[in-house]
C-alpha cells in the first residue's frame, strides 16, 4: 500500500510537470490511432497498412521527447495511464454502440446495414482490442527504455543523438507493435502466414519510422527548449534526489 501510495504520488507529480500540449497529443494519438486502426490504407499479399500508422508515429515521438528529457521511468508511467485511458474511452464506444439510437450516416443512407457497420466499428472486438492493448504497451515500454540505454552512450546535446536514440529505439519499437499484433490477431483469427507477418512487421515500422524522421526535428526543438525553460524541476528534483 506503501509501494502503490508513493507511485501514485510521484506520478500525480510528474503529470503537472509534463507540457499539456505533449500529454494531449500523446493521449490523443493513443485513442485515434486504434480507431483509425480499422480502416485499411493498403492491403496485399504481403504488405498490410491500416490508418492508425497515421498518429502512431506521434505517439513514439511523444514518448522519445519525454525519455529524454524525463526519463524510461516517466515514459513508461505515461504509457500505462493512455493504456487505461484508451480503455475506458473503448468502454464509452462500446456502451455507445450497444444504445438503440441511430448515427448521423443513417439519417443520410437511410440503411441499417450503415448503422450496424458504425457500431461494430465502434464497439470493437474483444480480440482486436486485447491484441492491440498488449502490443502497444509493450512496444511503448520497450521503446523508453531502450531509447534511454542507447542515450547513456551518446553525449545527448545535439540533434545527430536525439535523432539516432529516436530512431533505433522506435524503428524496433514499431516493429515490435505490429510483430505482437500480427502475432495475436491476424496470425490466430485471420490466418496469416508467418511470412506475411514478419514482412507487414517491418514494411508498417518503415513507414511509421518514416513520419517521425520527418518531424523529429521539432521533438528536438521541444526538448531544448524544455531545459531552456527548465520544465518540469519539481519532477527532475524528486527523482534526482
Amino acid at each position: 500500500m506503501k509501494n502503490l501510495k508513493s507511485y501514485l504520488e510521484e506520478t500525480n507529480i510528474l503529470f503537472r510537470n509534463i507540457p499539456g500540449m505533449v500529454m494531449s497529443f500523446f493521449f490523443l494519438s493513443v485513442v485515434l490511432m486504434n480507431l483509425l486502426a480499422n480502416k485499411e490504407l493498403i492491403s496485399t499479399t504481403y504488405l498490410a497498412l491500416d490508418c492508425g500508422f497515421m498518429l502512431s508515429w506521434i505517439s513514439f515521438l511523444c514518448l522519445d521527447i519525454v525519455t529524454k528529457y524525463f526519463g524510461a521511468k516517466a515514459a513508461s508511467r505515461l504509457s500505462i495511464t493512455a493504456l487505461l485511458f484508451n480503455l475506458l474511452v473503448c468502454l464509452i464506444f462500446k456502451i455507445a454502440s450497444m444504445t438503440p439510437g441511430m448515427w448521423a450516416a443513417y439519417y443520410d443512407s437511410g440503411s441499417m446495414a450503415v448503422n450496424d457497420a458504425l457500431n461494430t466499428t465502434f464497439g470493437g472486438t474483444w480480440y482486436v482490442l486485447l491484441g492491440s492493448s498488449i502490443a502497444m504497451l509493450v512496444s511503448f515500454l520497450f521503446n523508453g527504455w531502450l531509447n534511454e540505454f542507447i542515450g547513456k552512450r551518446l553525449q545527448n546535446n545535439s540533434f545527430k543523438d536525439f535523432a539516432l536514440r529516436s530512431y533505433i529505439s522506435t524503428a524496433l519499437a514499431q516493429f515490435v507493435d505490429n510483430f505482437i499484433f500480427a502475432m495475436l490477431v491476424s496470425y490466430v483469427f485471420f490466418g496469416w502466414t508467418m511470412v506475411q507477418v514478419i514482412i507487414c512487421s517491418l514494411t508498417g515500422a518503415f513507414f511509421e519510422l518514416l513520419c517521425e524522421v520527418i518531424l523529429s526535428p521539432v521533438g528536438y526543438r521541444i526538448v531544448t527548449r524544455w531545459e531552456k525553460e527548465k520544465v518540469g524541476k519539481e519532477y527532475l528534483d524528486l527523482i534526482r534526489g
